[in-house]
């Protein structure tokens, strides 16, 4: 397996568990650059590839805010290095998209059919667009160079190995709660979102990519719970009842968000496995070991 990574939203620690697999080998590189190709080459020769896995792009709210065109060169011009990767060594190419191509969603839940409801020049559109433009550049690509494509969009995903700056919601009740200071919440807390754990997530990955399904598929936890309830879910967890910290809702925040996996259910097989409150629990047992 080769590793694509630049480790500018992430840590090279993270796979360094697996530093002693040969199986594994790491291209410190940006998807971006104009030779990707020919250092893949250099790396791994004329090594067939079975798929090209696309999960590149800073996700939170404050990595791609503070690198917006950088996230919008990963979505266009690092998907096409990508595909032409994928099409010259004929592999399979899965694009890890987003739920965030729904926006602010006037449809809830959110089927795949959905075209969303998403604001093209505020701060978040560089996530949100780039996101739609890739989804538009794998299809037409399907279409046009016969790549033999899968789409996902996923929803909130929370576990392990997140960064302690990384600025979405479950990471910082955790971090925040963890360090006893007041939990911060944007808006009135009445806003929803849908928590689906990591290794379920990468089932539903691993299920849609040795599939024949076409077409976006929806990956998330379809159990919604209000920030609110998200704080308190943690305080529990924790033994502890901390303070709320209201701040002013960003802009374009989503009002609601939650995936209708009808298509995963009966297409993959898949739906999640780990409640919201187990997987808090082993995300905080990964930060409190030893």
């Amino acid at each position: 397996m080769l590793d694509i990574d630049d480790h500018s939203t992430g840590r090279r620690a993270n796979v360094s568990h697996l530093a002693a697999s040969e199986s594994l080998v790491v291209l410190e590189t940006d998807v971006v650059t104009d030779d990707l190709a020919s250092r893949v080459a250099a790396v791994i020769g004329d090594e067939e590839v079975a798929a090209v896995v696309h999960l590149a792009s800073a996700a939170s709210p404050p990595a791609y805010l503070a690198r917006p065109l950088e996230t919008l060169a990963v979505g266009s011009a690092g998907t096409e290095r990508l595909i032409a990767v994928a099409l010259e060594r004929g592999s399979r190419f899965l694009l890890a998209s987003t739920s965030e191509v729904y926006g602010d969603p006037l449809e809830h839940p959110q089927p795949e059919a959905y075209w969303g409801n998403v604001n093209p020049i505020g701060e978040r559109s560089v996530y949100d667009e780039a996101k739609r433009f890739a989804e538009a550049l794998t299809t037409a690509h399907e279409r046009v160079s016969g790549l033999d494509a899968r789409i996902v969009r996923i929803f909130n995903t929370y576990g392990p190995r997140m960064q302690a700056d990384d600025g979405r919601v479950v990471t910082n009740f955790v971090h925040q709660a963890l360090r006893g200071e007041p939990l911060t919440v944007y808006g009135d807390g009445s806003q929803t979102r849908s928590f689906c754990y990591v290794g379920d997530l990468v089932a539903g990955l691993v299920a849609l990519l040795e599939s024949e399904v076409r077409g976006p598929v929806n990956l998330g936890n379809p159990t919604e719970f209000t920030m609110l309830e998200l704080a308190e879910a943690v305080g529990e967890l924790l033994g502890l009842e901390p303070a709320i910290e209201f701040r002013p809702l960003p802009s374009d925040d989503p009002r609601v968000r939650c995936p209708d996996i009808t298509r995963a259910r009966e297409l993959l097989g898949w739906e999640p496995k780990v409640a919201l409150r187990d997987g808090l629990r082993l995300m905080v047992d990964s930060l409190t070991a030893g």
